[in-house]
């Protein structure tokens, strides 16, 4: 498990960084402009701060596996995140309409790769969380 917690750390620094390229990507500076400023800002200071979030997440697995682990406040850390990516994983298919990917072959495939993730995220804290060995 310490090499599955280890992973995720990875996985969830790399997620964080990406977020760095989501302005330019999503076009914001052009498809926000008609936003009020601080509903423009709250898009931008909002994504930073889960994109700190995320490396945090990433960064305590890289750093604290064994202790996620072998510690009932591990697991309760664990719980926690856990319990964060399996509401992240319902938002993937309740809160995005298929409009946005389906029929669209690049936008399927993303939909699809970040349900994987958000779902393996959950499993690996959650099996965590329950003490189990994978």
């Amino acid at each position: 498990m310490i090499l599955q917690v280890r992973l995720l750390g990875l996985l969830l620094l790399l997620l964080a960084v990406a977020h760095a390229g989501f302005p330019r990507y999503f076009n914001w500076a052009g498809e926000l402009r008609t936003l009020s400023l601080i509903n423009r800002q709250m898009m931008y200071i909002h994504t930073l701060f889960v994109a700190l979030g995320v490396l945090l997440m990433g960064l305590l697995c890289l750093t604290s596996a064994p202790e996620l682990v072998a510690t009932a406040l591990g697991r309760r850390v664990c719980l926690g995140l856990g319990l964060f990516w399996l509401a992240r994983l319902l938002v993937q298919f309740v809160g995005y309409s298929p409009a946005l990917w389906r029929g669209r072959r690049f936008e399927t495939v993303v939909h699809v790769v970040f349900a994987l993730l958000w779902a393996y995220l959950t499993v690996v804290f959650f099996v965590v969380a329950w003490g189990r060995a994978m």
